[in-house]
């Protein structure tokens, strides 16, 4: 812990038992502790690292699985826990990479903490127990099935996490490897322990579920700054009616979301936009887009 972090500790252990028991030495005490310890500055607040999370947060999808050991798993058996929910397969390199600072929070967070494990497109649950033992993962491990997948929106990249609330809520995804100091600042602060960090609270526009992307006002890549108030409410309709067809199975506002380096939901967007500004040049094709909606695929 930093020298500054130690001594607010400290300050904050003397406020707690002037509190308790009423005697004014144990904060003289901490209050030497600061004034002694070298100089080290505590964090400015606009230094501080910020984490966020979602200002109103959805349920997470429940789910009954049995898990490579035999065991039935459920999400709602971990109610009163943090709990992180891990995408990922043996054959993804980020997701082997962080597996061993997974291993680690479990072990130091134990009984508060739940990781779960869930694994995507491996074949053998054999072979994937085999990883799970030869890799000396600690918490469970079962393999997810699509219908579940879908549920917490496709995972379209691995690994991708949940944080779970002690409520079962899911505050915050993340989408990739990630530096683990976030995570667990994200479960101290969900635990109500100390935390140098601010923390955020933001609406979920579909970066958490994609259901949700119809709060949007903006979409990645595409520039609505140039439509009138009344230009843009009609743009952010009909990016969520018309369905992208590159085979995502999202509406053009979901797929913006969920896969902003995709070419057709992005010239399907620009002609929204253009058609509803009266740019579009009339007689060329509006249609990457359909008007009826797909059923998502994982």
């Amino acid at each position: 812990m930093p020298i500054g972090g130690l001594g607010a500790l400290w300050f904050s252990m003397g406020m707690a038992r002037l509190h308790h028991h009423g005697k004014w030495l144990r904060v003289w005490l901490a209050g030497a502790l600061l004034a002694t310890a070298p100089q080290v500055a505590l964090p400015r607040q606009e230094h501080l690292q910020v984490i966020r999370f979602v200002a109103n947060p959805d349920p997470a999808p429940d789910f009954t699985l049995k898990g490579l050991d035999g065991k039935e798993l459920s999400l709602s058996e971990a109610r009163g826990k943090v709990v992180f929910l891990n995408f990922w397969a043996t054959w993804c390199g980020p997701c082997r990479a962080e597996i061993p600072d997974l291993v680690d929070l479990q072990n130091r967070y134990k009984d508060r903490l739940e990781i779960i494990g869930l694994d995507v497109d491996d074949d053998d649950p054999a072979e994937v127990q085999q990883y799970v033992t030869e890799n000396g993962i600690n918490y469970p491990v079962a393999m997810a099935p699509n219908e579940l997948r879908n549920q917490y929106g496709g995972i379209p990249a691995l690994p991708t996490s949940f944080v779970l609330d002690t409520q079962n809520r899911v505050v915050q995804k993340h989408v990739g490897l990630w530096n683990p100091e976030i995570y667990e600042t994200e479960i101290r602060a969900l635990l109500e322990m100390p935390i140098l960090a601010k923390v955020e609270t933001f609406e979920d526009q579909g970066q958490v579920f994609l259901k949700h992307a119809d709060r949007a006002t903006d979409l990645p890549g595409i520039d609505l700054s140039k439509l009138t108030a009344e230009q843009k409410k009609v743009a952010l309709h009909r990016f969520n009616a018309d369905s992208c067809t590159c085979g995502c199975g999202f509406t053009v506002a979901q797929c913006r979301i969920w896969d902003s380096a995709c070419a057709v939901s992005k010239a399907a967007a620009e002609k929204i936009v253009a058609e509803v500004s009266g740019t579009a040049t009339p007689g060329t094709d509006t249609g990457n887009a359909s008007k009826t909606p797909a059923t998502p695929k994982p």
